[in-house]
């Protein structure tokens, strides 16, 4: 299949790329966090669970012709969490998302991996504006959109929870 967006991307100390089969025991560390998980799913999840979200990862590729990235670690060629473009049914609009498993938190990654995915947006998606959509208390997350230069647009009711709108340059 041919998609809007490269397959890989990289930076100094990260590979962005397709999700492969044994990704998700690495991916685990994020979504059986309680506090990674906080203001995203909400819950810890199975290993059955953290693979399904996986699969869908992948084929999020093969429906929107674009998608969200295992991000792995060069030094150690690990997966340390999810960045790339997600559109899910009831999300607003397309969106630069990232998660990271905490052991990689304040150290960069996230933002330099969300620099890399909207740099490519803005490259091969240039008739989507993308945003990132954030629980209204998930600070951290607010802080790496505005870093990365993204802009507040609105809050919105979502899911039983305020959420934020923050829309990243084109």
């Amino acid at each position: 299949m041919d998609f809007l967006v490269p397959e890989r991307l990289e930076t100094e100390r990260l590979i962005l790329r397709q999700f492969k089969n044994d990704d998700w025991k690495e991916l685990h560390d994020y979504y059986s966090d309680p506090i990674a998980i906080k203001y995203t799913v909400g819950r810890r999840f199975s290993e059955g669970e953290t693979w399904l979200t996986m699969c869908g990862m992948i084929g999020h590729w093969h429906i929107r012709g674009y998608g969200p990235y295992a991000v792995v670690k060069k030094s150690t060629e690990k997966v340390i969490g999810v960045a790339g473009f997600w559109f899910p049914n009831d999300w607003p609009s397309p969106e630069i998302k990232w998660a990271l498993a905490p052991a990689f938190w304040g150290k960069g990654f996230a933002r330099e991996a969300a620099k890399a995915v909207r740099i490519a947006g803005q490259k091969y998606l240039k008739d989507i504006q993308l945003i990132s959509f954030i629980n209204a208390k998930n600070q951290r997350s607010i802080k790496l959109a505005l870093s990365v230069g993204a802009s507040f647009e609105q809050e919105t009711d979502f899911r039983g929870g305020r959420w934020h709108i923050y829309r990243h340059p084109g």
